[in-house]
Formats: C-alpha cells, sequence, structure tokens
C-alpha cells in the first residue's frame, strides 16, 4: 500500500513538471512569437496609422505600402537577389570547406595537429571589427569593391562552424569506419564526400541554417564593401531606407521591407526545424 502511495506521488509529481514546462515554454513562445506578429501588422498600417499609436488590430495598407516600396528609389527585389546569392554561396562553401578541415583534424595524425586546433579555437576570438581596415585595404588593392567575392570566399573560413563539425564528428563519426574505408580502397575524397558527409547531414544542415542567416542579417561587411544600389544586400537598403530624408521617410515602407527581408528565413527554418533539433542534439553529446 505504501509502495502505490509513493509511486502515486511521482507520477503526480512528475505531471506536475510537466505541466510546469508546457506553461513555461507556452509563455516564452508568446513573447518570441508576439514580436513577429507585430512586425506584420506593422506592415499592413500607413504612415499616419503607425504615428497615431500602438494596436494589435491589422490594417488595410499592406498592398500600399508595398507598391510604395517596390516603385521607390531603391532596388528592393534586385537587392534580394544579391541577399539570396551570398547567403548561399556563403552556407554552401563554409559548411563544406569547415567539415573538410574538421575532418583533417579528427582522421589524421601529424605533428602540428596539437597546435592546429587551439589556434583555430583562437581565431574564433578575433572580432569582425578589429580586422575590418586591413581587410578594407586588402579588398581594394584587389580590386573587388563592389563584388560580392569578399564577403562569399571569406566565410570559408569559418572557425565556429569548424569547432561545431568537429564535436560532431567526435560523437558519431568512429575512426573505424574511415580505416575500413581505406582497407577497402576508398580513396580520400571519395571518403569524405560519401561516407563523412552523409553521416554529417544534421551537423551540416545546422550549420548551413546558421550560417546562411548570419551572412543574410549581415550589415557591417557589405556596408564597408558595396556601394552601388544594384548590388546592395537587404540589410543596406533598410538602412537606406530609415535614413531617407524626414519629409519622404514612410514608416509603413520600413515595416514592409523589414516584414519582406525576414520571411526567407522563416520558412528555412519552417523546412529545416527538425535537422535542427536532431543536429543540436547529438552534436551536444560527446561518445
Amino acid at each position: 500500500m505504501a509502495k502505490e502511495k509513493n509511486e502515486l506521488k511521482k507520477g503526480l509529481g512528475l505531471h506536475a513538471r510537466r505541466a510546469i514546462a508546457y506553461v513555461v515554454l507556452v509563455i516564452i513562445s508568446f513573447f518570441c512569437l508576439f514580436w513577429f506578429y507585430l512586425l506584420f501588422v506593422n506592415a499592413t498600417r500607413s504612415n499616419g496609422e503607425l504615428q497615431s499609436g500602438f494596436t494589435l488590430l491589422p490594417s488595410t495598407h499592406l498592398i500600399d505600402n508595398w507598391n510604395n516600396l517596390i516603385h521607390g528609389t531603391l532596388p528592393v527585389l534586385r537587392g534580394m537577389c544579391n541577399s539570396i546569392l551570398v547567403s548561399t554561396l556563403s552556407a554552401v562553401l563554409c559548411v563544406y570547406f569547415s567539415t573538410m578541415t574538421a575532418y583533417a583534424i579528427h582522421a589524421y595524425d601529424f605533428k602540428l595537429k596539437k597546435f592546429i586546433y587551439p589556434f583555430i579555437l583562437m581565431i574564433m576570438m578575433v572580432p569582425t571589427q578589429v580586422t575590418a581596415l586591413g581587410f578594407i585595404k586588402l579588398v581594394t588593392k584587389m580590386n573587388l569593391m563592389d563584388s560580392f567575392i569578399p564577403l562569399i570566399v571569406p566565410t570559408i573560413a569559418a572557425p565556429v562552424t569548424f569547432f561545431y563539425m568537429k564535436q560532431y564528428m567526435e560523437s558519431s563519426l568512429p575512426l573505424s569506419l574511415i580505416e575500413a574505408a581505406r582497407i577497402d580502397g576508398s580513396g580520400e575524397f571519395k571518403t569524405f564526400n560519401h561516407i563523412v558527409l552523409p553521416l554529417m547531414k544534421p551537423a551540416i544542415a545546422v550549420q548551413a541554417i546558421f550560417t546562411f542567416v548570419s551572412s543574410w542579417n549581415n550589415y557591417f561587411t557589405p556596408a564597408l564593401v558595396l556601394h552601388e544600389d544594384k548590388m546592395k544586400t537587404l540589410p543596406i537598403l533598410i538602412a537606406q531606407l530609415r535614413s531617407a530624408d524626414w519629409l519622404k521617410f514612410d514608416m509603413g515602407q520600413v515595416y514592409v521591407m523589414i516584414a519582406f527581408s525576414i520571411f526567407p528565413v522563416i520558412i528555412v527554418y519552417l523546412f529545416l526545424s527538425k535537422h535542427i533539433v536532431q543536429g543540436v542534439a547529438l552534436g551536444s553529446v560527446k561518445g
């Protein structure tokens, strides 16, 4: 009888903890999603309505704001294409070469192996702003201003992505599997492309999303490199729209453009959220 009471108390305690967890998650989710809802509500309001105050109800000026934005002076659709191109290529190159670097350090033994790993992590601590001046001088000497190359190629060297891939490999890529592939006559690139990459798919999906979003939201480097309107990405165009002359300033257009700029990122997260959860869960466990 006492055993049954103890089991009942444990069951009630488990249900209570689960209920509290659900309540906390609902509250956190509400506060996370509320600002997105407010953004899209403001995108439907005119500049005059936005100046009048706050409301939770959408208005009817979404199409007008969109038409004013598209037919304005800024090449918004071109900026969207530029952002997609830069972010996609950055994500692909960053993930592929970071995985290759992590594989080299994970699978090979060489003299500088113990030195290279902490050296790469040390580079991770250097902020981008510290190297910006030298970077701009180099880009100028190479005649790469108003080009996407300085925005794409440097993403190949991504210490944060390398670190995550290295930790993931330690938990999910046994060296015996690589040795077995070598014994079977598989070349190194074939082993990497056909055995390692498929095993790393959850981690690759996670880091591809993070790299894509980071490049998509990047304002600092593109603002230094891109000067022609037709080459600018969306974050720069948003900043230009917000800094317009107060006589031409339209807050409705600003909200529409911000909503327009984050919509592709939301789509990417919705399609790949399963890989994010799986990759984070597996990558955080070291076997």
